[in-house]
This record gives C-alpha cells, sequence and structure tokens, in this order.
C-alpha cells in the first residue's frame, strides 16, 4: 500500500471514531445543556428542601396534564387540572393510576415543564416519578406530589403547566425454568 494510501485509510478511521465518539456524547452534553438552561422543560429528579419563604404578592396557576405512552395499558390522570399556589407556598396533589394488564406492570413518569425556562423554578419535594411504580394486573393507586414554585420565578410567568409522560418499564427478563437451565448446562458442556 502506498504511503498516501495509508494516511487516507488513517484519516479515514480517526474521522469515523471521532464521529462516533461525539454521537456517543451528545445525549449525556444535552442532558447536561437541558439542566443548565431549562431549555425542553426538564425538571429536577431529585427531591429538593420546602422553600423557607413564600412570596404573598402573587398567584401563578400550575396545570397538571397526563400523558401515556402509546405501549402502556394504564389508566393515568391528575385529580386536579390546576391549582394556584403563592410562589415558595408547598402544595400537595395526587395523580390516579391504575393498571389494565392481565398481569403486573411497572410505569415510569417523566415530567416536564413549560414554559420551558420555567422548569428550573419547579421544585418537587416529593414525587411519584423519583421511582418506577410497580403495580398488579388491576391495581389502582394514588400516586402524591409535594411542591412548590420557586419564589424567584419571572413575573411575567403567570401559568406553568407540568405534564407527566407514562412509559412502561417492565423488564422483558423471563425467569430461567427448570428446563432452560438444563438446555444451558448442555449448550455449556458442548462449548467446552
Amino acid at each position: 500500500m502506498e504511503p498516501q494510501s495509508k494516511r487516507s485509510v488513517i484519516a479515514l478511521v480517526l474521522a469515523a471514531v471521532g464521529m462516533f465518539g461525539f454521537a456517543f456524547a451528545l445525549v449525556p452534553l444535552y442532558d447536561v445543556f437541558c439542566d443548565i438552561t431549562g431549555i425542553n422543560g426538564k425538571t429536577a429528579t431529585e427531591p429538593t428542601a420546602a422553600s423557607d419563604r413564600v412570596d404573598r404578592s402573587r398567584t401563578v396557576t400550575v396545570e397538571f396534564v397526563a400523558y401515556i405512552n402509546p405501549d402502556v395499558k394504564w389508566q393515568f390522570t391528575p385529580q386536579v387540572t390546576q391549582v394556584d399556589v403563592h410562589p415558595g407556598e408547598t402544595k400537595i396533589i395526587k395523580y390516579d393510576a391504575k393498571n389494565l394488564n392481565s398481569q403486573a406492570s411497572i410505569g415510569q413518569a417523566v415530567p416536564s415543564v413549560t414554559p420551558g425556562i420555567a422548569a428550573q423554578y419547579f421544585n418537587k419535594i416529593e414525587c411519584f416519578c423519583f421511582n418506577h411504580q410497580p403495580l398488579a394486573a388491576g391495581e389502582q393507586a394514588e400516586l402524591p406530589l409535594v411542591f412548590y414554585v420557586d419564589p424567584d420565578l419571572p413575573r411575567d410567568i403567570k401559568v406553568l403547566t407540568l405534564a407527566y409522560t407514562l412509559y412502561d418499564v417492565t423488564p422483558d427478563v423471563q425467569p430461567l425454568t427448570q428446563s432452560n437451565e438444563q438446555e444451558n448446562e448442555v449448550i455449556n458442556v458442548e462449548l467446552l
């Protein structure tokens, strides 16, 4: 192979590795960017402490919405569709969930806030979205949300919408039966 061809091949391989590395790092970089800027309405996924100050000079309307991923066979709705809060005031609301499957399944709610800039001012003290929600077939549950809106919320924002999208995160792992274990032993012996 000629020296110029070798250089071209090496350059192409390095470019491919570089593109793969960039694509691999893109999702975590996007998440960090969204967390810093509040773009895309991402909210914190960890509990925060209650506010020690309340701004009683104004109120903010918080609307609650629930979406269900098409693959999820659950009912999922907020018990109230909106509440008025003073920034800094702690509120509790609940969502109702029911597993409509004929078997147990696990749900995970992913929150987002609009307008996106308001996400950094919406603080969840306790939220069902922090954990997976396992429900037996036909089981119902009330899922609590304890939150407050930070008093530093810009005054021009008077309405926030908190939307949860529910996903099925039930693992697709089938437990090994005795016959499966015996088949695995036979395969392992043949490989040796």
